[in-house]
């Protein structure tokens, strides 16, 4: 039954495509019921639980009747308490739980409030090339304006802050950096962070650093918020989803000075309520987990890694084997004319889905990414299925 709408949709809209990952899974979705096994090595959705400790706090706490009403938009104090202590344990930088930290139903809707709170037509936002797609889909959305900024292979997949000193930033009022970085997987360093802060402060800019990978292969967890005076023009989204495999639980984070925060908050009230009391207690039990979690989940990744770093040698991918997170970048072979036409050609030749670096930006034509989000039994199945195609 086809449908003509009775009303158009907004002109902010226009700009904003249906996300790439949304068209993909439908398209392996049908290639599925046509009877074809596909592997999906493309989304970041952990597959791995939770500590089994922090599902028992959720089923003890949800059972009680008094955990069912409305909640509190700012999170409830124990779950301001323990992000502060994660952040003090973790990234050494002190946050006053009653004021510089905001929960969220997920950090991906901070990147909404932050942007619907700050940006409006005629200012303009920096945007990392690649970077992930929702920066620029909501800047979009606010009806700003969008200046990429691209991260260059040479320098460790960081900008020319120099250069980019150098272009007219009168109308800039947010810049989005995103470290550990992805699709690339760069760690953070502290001299780049100090650089950034200094840019921020000359500038008269807001940086907003995207910080959910922070823990994943990754020996030494940092925070733009430690380098020293980042609060007068630093803001941090971070999340339980990868660190903590509690992708569905949506719960987020964000960090700052408490002037930001509390003009944040005045968007966010009107666009969601609190989360779920027994959620937020759980979290407090993952944020209170010792380094034996994190060391558990990577000794698991790592050797997933392992095979990853298999089936890109099968491809002729090139690789840096000291990026970290939850993906592995990678440069595709000469003879293929993108990553597109490299994940093309494994997905309907092999019916292994591999994600093309394009979809990051311009910057990442040449590369294809893969999560590390699948038993190793199902990377070595992948590498079966490459192996007996030609390619």
């Amino acid at each position: 039954m086809s449908l003509d709408p009775i009303i158009q949709a907004a002109s902010r809209m226009g700009e904003v495509k249906e996300y790439y990952f949304s068209r993909k899974l439908r398209e392996i979705a049908q290639m599925r019921a046509e009877g074809k096994t596909i592997l999906n090595l493309g989304i970041g959705s952990p597959d791995l639980p939770p500590s089994m400790e922090v599902i028992e706090e959720l089923q003890a706490h949800s059972v009680m009747p008094t955990s069912h009403g409305y909640q509190g938009y700012v999170g409830i104090p124990e779950l301001r308490s323990a992000f502060a202590d994660w952040y003090q344990k973790w990234f050494k930088v002190s946050l006053d739980p009653n004021g510089e930290i905001l929960p969220l139903i997920g950090s991906k809707e901070g990147i909404m409030h932050i942007s619907m709170t700050y940006l409006e037509p005629g200012d303009e936002v920096l945007v990392p090339n690649p970077g992930y797609p929702a920066y620029r889909a909501v800047a979009n959305l606010t009806g700003a304006t969008i200046r990429e900024y691209k991260l260059e292979e040479s320098l460790g997949w960081t900008v020319d802050l120099d250069a980019l000193a150098k272009t007219d930033l009168s109308k800039v009022k947010l810049m989005w950096v995103n470290y550990p970085n992805m699709p690339t997987g760069a760690q953070g360093q502290q001299a780049y962070y100090e650089r950034l802060v200094k840019f921020a402060k000359e500038h008269k800019l807001l940086i907003c650093n995207d910080n959910p990978y922070g823990f994943i292969l990754n020996d030494e967890p940092m925070s733009l918020l430690s380098v020293p005076g980042a609060k007068d023009v630093v803001l941090e989204l971070n999340s339980l989803s990868k660190s903590h495999n509690m992708a569905g639980w949506r719960i987020g984070m964000l960090a700052g000075a408490a002037p930001y925060l509390s003009t944040i908050l005045r968007f966010k009230s009107n666009m969601d309520s609190g989360m779920f009391r027994p959620l937020q207690l759980a979290a407090v039990k993952a944020l209170q987990q010792d380094g034996d979690w994190y060391t558990s989940i990577n000794s698991i990744y790592r050797e997933r890694r392992d095979r990853v770093y298999d089936l890109l040698n099968l491809l002729a991918c090139t690789y840096d084997e000291n990026q970290v997170g939850m993906f592995v970048w990678a440069k595709i072979p000469d003879h293929y004319e993108s990553g597109f036409a490299l994940s093309d050609a494994v997905l309907y030749q092999a019916n292994v889905f591999i994600t093309p670096g394009g979809i990051f930006g311009s910057q990442g034509e040449n590369y294809i990414r893969v999560s590390l989000c699948s038993e190793t039994a199902v990377f070595e199945e992948a590498i079966r299925k490459i192996e007996n195609v030609k390619l």
